[in-house]
């Protein structure tokens, strides 16, 4: 009996021991096999090769070679202007001049050396008024600026240095080919801190600046920029010139997240009107744009009669221009940096929608008609002629041909303007912008006029 216990107990144990040890070598590996199976299901779910592919791209963006190759083509631009201060109190008690005084007014901004013989390209704000301008190279060297041309209008203006070398200069990029997203570069001399380089992206093309009448094609970026950089340059990746930086929208003055720079096409050809015809040619296609439409394109409202398109232009009223030549357009403000980077005489492919079928016009654009309008009294203003001069028996005036109100009765159409507070005028150009400008000084404004019967009559506007 004792001897069956025995084995009985051997028996137990080595089974014991024979479970144990197969517990031990087996079960474990099936436990590794297991583990190793759940990961790999993991990373197979979740792997993006369009995220891998632009994490890599991002990582490989140098700007190095651009900021090397455009910092010492951007300039510092001093302008000095003198301006006089009038004490009117001085004036009353001490006679007539006794309470003016001149002074200097020093201004400061940015400038791009667009050729290696001197040329250099600014904002026409930067330079405005100015009675001395002096150029501050990257290397420190300072050099006396003469102003070749302006326009107003797209706020370009061109200066010219001469140097005893051959300057560093930015080459022109095409700016149609800049696509939203792309990395550009400002370069500036931001508050007198010189050869300043920023990075952003293009947020927006054709950007159109509510209430801004000069600028209506902005390229938009973040890239800081601040005052002082007006003028500068903002650059792609290759170091090539797309714009000039020239506004920021903010509220405080400083860079709060948006700039805005002209368009290099824009700017160019500019450039090129000034030093081959003195002024701008400004292009136009003849129309008169719906400003009410409100979808995707430019609706055409009517072509224009005094232009040379008004019968072979091929555009008709209704018309939705939806591309010139190869560049979409979606708003008004696309057309028109389209056109400003053309000139008179130039042929461009629109692409329109008539009536839902596209056609496409090849078009003849036309030379602008310039036009003289006071906006605060919204009368559109003519010279007279000496013909006319003579026949209304009149030495000055100049003649309101269009006003905000024609299709009311007792408007002021074809009134001939031969005063305004007192002083004789003869140029309508100078005529409007003096109407403007007593309005935006809150002076009292009498204009004396001769009306459809040749009378005179005498408007006080307060």
């Amino acid at each position: 009996m004792k001897k069956f216990f025995g084995f009985l107990g051997m028996a137990v144990l080595g089974g014991a021991l024979t479970l144990g040890g197969y517990k031990m070598l087996f079960n474990e590996e099936v436990v590794v096999e297991k583990t190793i199976q759940q990961p790999l299901q993991t990373i197979t779910a979740s792997y993006n090769p369009a995220l891998e592919r632009a994490n890599t791209a991002a990582n490989t963006v140098d700007f190095t070679v651009a900021a090397e190759n455009t910092v010492h083509a951007v300039v510092h631009v001093k302008n000095t202007a003198i301006r006089t201060q009038t004490n009117p109190w001085a004036e009353l008690f001490y006679g007539n001049g006794s309470g003016s005084r001149k002074y200097e007014q020093v201004g400061t901004g940015s400038g791009v050396i667009i050729s290696a013989d001197g040329y250099i390209i600014t904002n026409n704000h930067v330079i405005d008024n100015a009675t001395n301008l002096q150029i501050t190279l990257n290397n420190q060297k300072k050099y006396p600026a003469e102003l070749i041309g302006t326009d107003p209008n797209n706020d370009i203006a061109l200066l010219k240095i001469d140097a005893d070398f051959d300057l560093p200069y930015i080459p022109f990029a095409n700016s149609d080919s800049v696509k939203i997203g792309e990395w550009v570069l400002a370069v500036g001399n931001p508050y007198n801190l010189t050869s300043t380089v920023t990075a952003g992206i293009v947020s927006a093309k054709g950007r159109d600046l509510e209430g801004n009448r000069n600028i209506e094609s902005f390229i938009q970026t973040d890239a800081a920029v601040n005052p002082g950089n007006s003028g500068g340059a903002l650059v792609n990746t290759r170091g090539e010139l797309v714009g000039i930086n020239t506004a920021i929208s903010s509220k405080t003055g400083s860079f709060i997240g948006y700039s805005f720079a002209v368009p290099s096409n824009i700017a160019k050809k500019i450039i090129d009107d000034i030093l081959e015809f003195g002024k701008v040619q400004q292009a136009i296609l003849g129309i008169n744009v719906d400003t009410s439409y409100q979808e995707e394109g430019v609706k055409v409202a009517g072509v224009v009669e005094e232009t040379e398109n008004r019968k072979k232009s091929g555009l008709r009223k209704g018309d939705i221009i939806k591309r010139i030549n190869n560049v979409k357009i979606s708003k008004f403000s696309e057309l028109k940096g389209q056109l400003t980077a053309k000139r008179p005489g130039e042929f461009v492919d629109v692409t329109v929608d008539r009536d839902g079928e596209i056609l496409v016009e090849k078009i003849k654009l036309s030379k602008s008609i310039e036009r003289y309008i006071s906006s605060v009294f919204q009368w559109e203003l003519q010279d007279l002629t000496k013909k006319e001069l003579k026949k209304k028996d009149i030495s000055n005036g100049v003649k309101i041909i269009r006003t905000g109100k024609d299709e009311q009765e007792n408007n002021l159409k074809n009134y001939i303007v031969t005063k305004i507070n007192g002083k004789n005028v003869s140029n309508a150009s100078e005529t409007a912008k003096l109407l403007d400008n007593l309005v935006a000084n809150n002076y009292r404004v009498t204009v004396e006029m001769l009306n459809l019967n040749g009378e005179v009559e005498r408007f006080i506007y307060r």
